[in-house]
Order: C-alpha cells, then sequence, then structure tokens
C-alpha cells in the first residue's frame, strides 16, 4: 500500500517526532512504500491566498498547489499525526488542509449537494493530549478533539474509513509510558 503521513509537529526533538519515526519503522516492516510530509521541516505556507483562490475558481491549479495535490492523490490511505492545540490540529496542518483539499480534487457540489471525490482506502488520525482523558470527557470536549478532522474534514471529502487514536498526559508520562505508546505506534503500522 502507498501511504502518506502528514506529520505536524515544530520540534524535530519531540515525542511526536519519535512516534513518526516508529510509525515509519512499522510502516516499513509490512513492506508499505511511504511519504512523509513533514509540515515544520518543509516550511509549508499554511496561506490560501486570494490569487490562489481566484485561479482555483476559475479552473487553474497553481503549480505550488498542484505538486501538494500530487503527492496527496498518489497515497491509497493517508496518515495524519500532530498535538492538540487549542482543540484542534496546529495551524499549519489546517492551512495544508485549506490548501490541498480544494473543490474538484477533494469535494465537489452536484445536484444532491456536496460529493466526497478522496479516493483513499482509509486514514488514521494520530493525536497527543497534554491533558487527561478525564478532563476531556468530564468538559464534554471529546468529539471537539478529533471530529474537525476525522468528519469535517476526511469524512466530508470520501474517505470511509477514517479512525483516530488519542494519547493523553503526554507531557507527564514516564518513559516505560512512553516506550509503550511507541510500541502500540509500531505495531500499528504493521498492522496498517
Amino acid at each position: 500500500m502507498k501511504v502518506l503521513i502528514v506529520y505536524a509537529h515544530p520540534n524535530p526533538q519531540s515525542f511526536n517526532h519519535a512516534m513518526l519515526e516508529a510509525l515509519q519503522h512499522g510502516l516499513h516492516k509490512a513492506g508499505h512504500q511511504i511519504r512523509i510530509k513533514d509540515l515544520y521541516d518543509e516550511n509549508f505556507d499554511p496561506v490560501l491566498r486570494a490569487s490562489d483562490l481566484e485561479r482555483l475558481q476559475s479552473g487553474e491549479v497553481p503549480e505550488h498547489i498542484k505538486v501538494e495535490q500530487d503527492v496527496l492523490l498518489w497515497a491509497d490511505s493517508l496518515i495524519f499525526l500532530y498535538p492538540l492545540w487549542w482543540f484542534d490540529r496546529p495551524a499549519i496542518l489546517k492551512g495544508w488542509f485549506d490548501v490541498v483539499f480544494t473543490n474538484q480534487v477533494a469535494f465537489a457540489f452536484n445536484d444532491q449537494g456536496v460529493q466526497g471525490l478522496l479516493p483513499h482506502e482509509k486514514a488514521v488520525v494520530i493525536i497527543t493530549a497534554g491533558g487527561s482523558e478525564d478532563y476531556f470527557k468530564h468538559t464534554d470536549a471529546m468529539p471537539l478533539i478529533h471530529r474537525p478532522v476525522t468528519d469535517g474534514t476526511l469524512g466530508f471529502c470520501g474517505i470511509k474509513d477514517v479512525q483516530h487514536k488519542i494519547y493523553f498526559d503526554v507531557p507527564s508520562l514516564s518513559n516505560d509510558e512512553r516506550q509503550a505508546i511507541l510500541d502500540d505506534i509500531r505495531q500499528l503500522g504493521q498492522t496498517f
């Protein structure tokens, strides 16, 4: 399978980066072809400019957007890995969706309304959170964590099999607990 990992964390020494490496190892071990979009490392520009929107609306895809869409459409499946910031994804990842998931590529409007166009078999959203699971459950915030990406973006754009994994209390975990997460992520890659 061809798997695109879209990764959004600014610190290459972070635990999220260790998770990326574990995921990459598991996917390679399973024989998948992978590409990684490390948005911060690439210095991805997350702003959809008015001039780009105008060109898109006239049917012309700017080259820098087409390059990103070609990478997206290369993959059979998608994995997103990022920290939870303000109950959502980092702005650079939100911007990547804004720039890449355009009308006529990710979705289209027709007589029945909106039609999702993405052909991917599945997507997995992996999120790290600094707060406890109890906190999110007791504040009714749990759906806010994953739904903007799982339902609001990926499901909307036609991917039927969208899963999520959320790891809580990441800053306060012991080394053994962190190792267990890395083992889990590696296993996810091997069974993807």
